[in-house]
């Protein structure tokens, strides 16, 4: 099948070519163009879903679930039920992405297959590391069950404060790595939108430009400060906004008018 900016095209219809050849190629150019919509669709909602999450935590939430001492062991019950709803709109945005990659993929891949493949492939481990460690709620209420126990004494009180900071800090070192192959994943899935006519430089150089960035940022920063933050919107906010876009706009480019089949 032959492809226009590295997305396929139907042939068009010669005097060879059968009633069920021009059906089957309709058909498949509509799924190609039904894939790119819903990942594009999904792009968008992940984006805006990111952004809601963030403000839903920092505004019901606020900051301090990660700071050290007893105060977060303290506090996780009187706010158990917002950081669930939280961190749910975080999975739920982070699921979002995987079709959004594989839309990438299938439109970058006729153009630049190697950086298509390894791209997806780091992005989509970024993205599974990120899904696993979504709820830490669930590994932090056993904790603070045991803070908060009746008759627990103050040596017992200061061991779960200490099991909580480590547990804490397995969640940074997951946060830690699922933004290294995200951002290594957007570096050379820039690469391969370079490579292809329909994204070009611009979108290219942006995505290669967020996943520098973010590296940079996790050479200088810790992945639960507030600066890295400002880093971290450019991944999960407006990289899945901007190539969700892109991906929708290209579902909607027609195929090549169709020739009449020879008498």
């Amino acid at each position: 099948m032959a492809t226009r900016d590295g997305l396929p095209v139907p042939r068009t219809i010669s005097a060879n070519d059968t009633p069920v050849d021009s059906v089957e190629r309709t058909d498949r150019m509509a799924q190609e163009q039904s894939l790119l919509r819903w990942g594009g669709l999904a792009g968008l909602l992940g984006g805006i879903i990111f952004v809601l999450s963030i403000g839903y935590q920092v505004g019901f939430v606020g900051t301090a679930t990660t700071a050290s001492g007893a105060g977060p062991v303290i506090r996780f019950p009187s706010v158990s039920t917002e950081i669930i709803v939280g961190q749910t709109l975080f999975l739920a945005a982070t699921v979002l992405l995987v079709p959004l990659f594989l839309s990438l993929y299938r439109s970058l891949r006729g153009s630049s297959l190697a950086a298509a493949v390894f791209g997806t492939g780091l992005s989509f481990l970024g993205v599974a590391v990120l899904a696993v460690e979504s709820e830490p709620n669930v590994a932090m209420a056993p904790i603070s069950a045991q803070y908060h126990a009746a008759g627990a004494t103050a040596a017992q009180q200061a061991t779960a404060v200490q099991v909580w900071q480590a547990t804490q800090g397995m969640f940074n070192e997951l946060d830690t790595c699922a933004f290294i192959f995200l951002s290594v994943g957007l570096i050379v899935l820039g690469v391969a939108m370079v490579r292809t006519p329909s994204f070009g430089r611009v979108y290219g150089g942006m995505s290669a430009a967020f996943g520098v960035a973010g590296l940079g940022a996790l050479a200088f920063f810790a992945v639960d400060s507030a600066t890295f933050s400002i880093f971290a919107l450019l991944t999960f906010v407006v990289f899945p906004i901007l190539l969700g876009w892109k991906v929708f706009d290209l579902s909607r480019l027609p195929g090549p008018p169709a020739r009449p089949a020879a008498a």
